[in-house]
């Protein structure tokens, strides 16, 4: 006979409940929560056994375990259970018979169960997370410590090698002095921290198909990548990009009863260092002289900044999508930027360089001899031949005609598909005097 089992799971201690197909408690269980005993007790289940659990700190250490019986998994979303099953009474046992009869009447929102290599990727996106948090709180406190005495900094970064060493010099009170140099032996212990981890995160990164393609989008490097990466896991769970939006929280929430529909603020829902992560990353694309910077500039108009750069962050997710789903690289991405991104990654990750300069054969730039200096822009499909990326798919013909209306668009999507040269800008000559020991100029 099947049995439907629910499990409240804290840190130290497992509360169940059985019940059977008609919803009849027959068995309720408490033990402490150890490898040891939930093996123990995971050994009696079998094929027609289905156990539920809500997701949370330690759940898929449990579920880890539990994979290795016949038994059936379910893993519920506790934000939307707790909105199926509120009571006024709340206890461990209400909380797992709870859980066992919603599982039995097939009304358990699912969450859905990542593999071992996603887990570990999302364990080491949300460190870096918090290690950077950590970073910017120490910085932060320095400059405290500075503005507290009222103390400028000479330079514009103080965390720059000149700002470091002046802060390492400066006079300061005893107090502050020990606070200064507890804390820049802190900062200087996460940066090695983070370095390390952002170059083990680097490897696993350039043996990924996904993050080359990832890359290929304008804004997105490799930590925005491997963290919206370990956030999706499989892209086939989401039918649609809107789906993908709404799980990293860039939706808008609705409010809606009869004729009334009010729309209001991003949901915020998922996780979060990934979605600041997609929002920083689209802080500059009002530049991007593409279609998606078009789409940027036209929203500017509008509304102020910061919704049209929320709505550039999902519409980079719904780039994502596109991307991961059909294999192939961003259609309208700049050549030489992203050339230098996929060759950074390289660099990283295996310390290779990649022989420049123009192959043997190739005729004499125009603007050679004549001492204007130029710079070659290769055509968007040599860049992902060279990377080992597919070449773009043929362009919709309702896309095209959209393109056409913006003649500046047009014309840098015409770019794309042919190398040529542009003259480079020119830098201005710096002229420095020679000064004698009393620090005069020599007439």
């Amino acid at each position: 006979m099947p049995r439907f089992i629910g499990l409240d799971i804290h840190k130290t201690v497992v509360a169940g409940c059985v019940v059977d197909p008609h919803g009849t408690v027959c068995t309720r269980l408490r033990f402490p929560l150890t490898r040891t005993t939930l093996a123990a007790w995971a050994r009696q289940l079998t094929a027609e056994d289905a156990v539920a659990v809500e997701a949370t700190t330690n759940t898929w250490a449990v579920i880890a375990l539990l994979q290795e019986t016949p038994a059936r998994l379910v893993v519920s979303n506790p934000l939307r259970t707790r909105a199926i099953a509120t009571a006024k009474i709340k206890t461990d046992r209400v909380d797992a018979e709870v859980l066992a009869q919603l599982l039995r009447c097939d009304y358990l929102p699912p969450v859905w169960i990542p593999d071992a290599a996603t887990l570990a990727a999302r364990r080491l996106t949300t460190r870096r997370s918090r290690l950077v948090a950590e970073r910017t709180r120490l910085k932060n406190r320095l400059h405290s410590v500075l503005h507290q005495l009222l103390l400028p900094c000479p330079v514009a970064d103080l965390f720059s090698r000149a700002g470091l060493a002046w802060l390492t010099t400066v006079e300061l009170p005893a107090a502050e002095r020990a606070a200064v140099d507890a804390d820049g032996r802190l900062l200087a212990a996460v940066e090695q921290e983070l370095t390390a981890l952002e170059q083990s995160q680097v490897v696993d990164a350039a043996a990924d198909p996904r993050v080359r393609l990832l890359l290929t989008l304008p804004g997105i490097d490799v930590a925005v990548a491997t963290a919206l990466l370990a956030a999706i896991g499989e892209i086939s769970r989401f039918p649609t990009p809107a789906r993908l939006a709404a799980y990293l929280g860039l939706v808008p929430s609705v409010r809606q009863s009869a004729q009334h529909c009010y729309t209001g603020h991003i949901t915020k829902q998922g996780a979060s260092h990934v979605r600041w992560l997609l929002v920083q990353a689209a802080q500059h694309l009002d530049r991007h002289p593409g279609p998606l910077g078009a789409f940027v500039r036209k929203l500017q108009r509008r509304k102020n900044r910061n919704i049209a750069i929320v709505a550039a962050a999902r519409k980079l997710v719904t780039l994502a999508w596109h991307v991961l789903r059909s294999g192939e690289p961003y259609r309208y991405a700049v050549p030489r930027a992203t050339q230098e991104k996929l060759a950074r990654l390289r660099r990283r990750a295996t310390g290779q360089r990649r022989q420049s300069g123009p192959p043997p054969g190739t005729p004499r730039a125009a603007a050679y001899g004549t001492g204007q200096r130029t710079r070659g822009i290769p055509a968007l499909a040599t860049v992902y031949q060279q990377e080992g990326l597919p070449a773009p798919g043929p362009m919709p013909s309702a896309e095209s005609r959209v393109l056409a209306t913006d003649p500046a668009v047009h014309q840098f999507v015409t770019s794309l598909q042919v190398s040529h040269h542009r003259p480079r800008a020119r830098q201005p000559a710096l002229h420095t005097a020679k000064t004698d020991t009393h620090g005069a100029q020599p007439g």
